[in-house]
């Protein structure tokens, strides 16, 4: 069985989590996730597991990658992207695959994905169904105007950069719904015609007569 290289891990100065610095207590809990992950790994992919990481320096300096991008997240969110992956993976997930995992226990789709539905998306925005509400958010947040009419070489980082922002709101627990849209009038008035014009004025004069 692997063994926990990563106990000794040092904290660089100014490192953050979602909501904050990261604790030494919140460093463990990542580090125990992961280094769980990694034993559960070892045992389904034992084959490509050994493949990949022929040596234990190899596997300690894996682990410390691993750490670094998926700090942000919760030891139960970790886990629970483990699980899917060994569920529904016949290969060795990667970073990616892993963090799509944690998308994807959100409802939240990946960046990409989000990018094509916030510019295919008609006008009124609000009033749209979205895979998620973030969708929304991080396109607002980026700019309707912007979006629709600069191209996507412009367009593309400042809404990657704002919907992973709103992702990571989520994956702390925030919950974010689609503005509330004005309400029908129970009864819609229309223009009266020359003849109902012609009526209402009749009935005027014969109340007054």
């Amino acid at each position: 069985m692997t063994q926990d290289l990563l106990k000794n891990t040092p904290t660089p100065a100014g490192q953050t989590k979602v909501g904050g610095t990261l604790s030494e207590k919140q460093k463990s809990e990542v580090v125990n996730a992961i280094n769980q992950m990694f034993a559960e790994f070892e045992l389904v992919y034992h084959n490509q597991f050994h493949k990949a990481f022929s040596s234990e320096e190899k596997l300690s300096w894996t682990k410390r990658l691993w750490f670094d991008n998926l700090k942000m997240f919760t030891c139960e969110q970790i886990l629970d992207a483990t699980h899917q992956a060994i569920r529904k993976s016949e290969y060795l997930p990667t970073v990616c695959g892993v963090i799509k995992y944690i998308d994807a226990l959100h409802g939240l789709p990946d960046a990409r994905a989000a990018y094509i539905e916030a510019c295919n998306a008609p006008h009124p925005k609000a009033e749209q169904s979205w895979s998620h509400p973030v969708v929304y958010f991080a396109g607002d947040a980026t700019g309707w105007f912007f979006i629709d009419n600069n191209p996507e070489v412009k367009t593309w980082p400042p809404f990657e950069k704002n919907y992973e922002a709103f992702c990571e709101r989520v994956y702390r627990g925030e919950e974010f719904h689609l503005p509330d849209l004005p309400a029908l009038p129970e009864t819609i008035s229309s223009p009266m015609t020359a003849h109902e014009r012609k009526e209402a004025l009749k009935k005027l004069r014969d109340s007054l007569a």
